[in-house]
């Protein structure tokens, strides 16, 4: 059964078509939230928010096709609202705690820099933050973006470019610390 099926079993109130569209699309919906929030806890109750905002709008959405659009929106929402109320700053690292460094140079390296960029995507905000992953997480495109935000294209334009900005602020503000970031305000 395709997707479009599934949407509109789910919005008579199918319970299975729901159950089956949640497991397709959980695992997306759920990276970027942490993306977004780079907690998992966090994350996980924005996936939970997201969800119930699916089911109780299911039965009012008008384009069936427009589903992961639509999801997308939610998740977004449900994240930048989590992250409004929890105010400050992620904290999860980027790499597991097993993670080791590698033994050769080029590896030592990818680590370092995925390092920064960890650090720098924490200092900036989760809106900056949903944009982005939006665009290289999910692979959406600048009018996608613009739809998933509600937003006009140009304005997501210029979302993506200041966000791609303050994250570069922050990677460089960070590297002139000497790449701890603890004195980074």
């Amino acid at each position: 059964m395709d997707q479009r099926e599934l949407v509109l079993r789910a919005a008579g109130g199918d319970h299975q078509a729901f159950d089956a569209l949640v497991r397709a699309a959980s695992n997306r919906l759920y990276g970027i939230a942490w993306r977004i929030l780079r907690d998992q806890y966090l994350a996980e109750d924005a996936l939970q928010q997201a969800l119930m905002a699916i089911w109780n709008g299911l039965p009012k959405l008008r384009d069936p096709d427009r589903f992961d659009a639509w999801t997308y929106r939610l998740i977004v929402r449900a994240a930048t609202a989590e992250a409004r109320r929890r105010g400050g700053t992620p904290t999860s690292p980027l790499l597991p705690d097993d993670a080791e460094p590698s033994r050769a140079p080029d590896e030592i390296r990818a680590v370092a820099d995925r390092d920064a960029l960890e650090r720098g995507f924490s200092r900036i905000t989760a809106e900056q933050r949903a944009v982005l992953v939006l665009q290289h997480y999910a692979g959406l495109s600048q009018a996608e973006i613009a739809d998933v935000i509600g937003v006009p294209i140009g304005t997501a334009g210029s979302r993506l470019h200041y966000a791609a900005r303050a994250l570069r602020a922050a990677i460089e503000a960070d590297s002139r610390l000497g790449n701890g970031g603890e004195s980074f305000a």
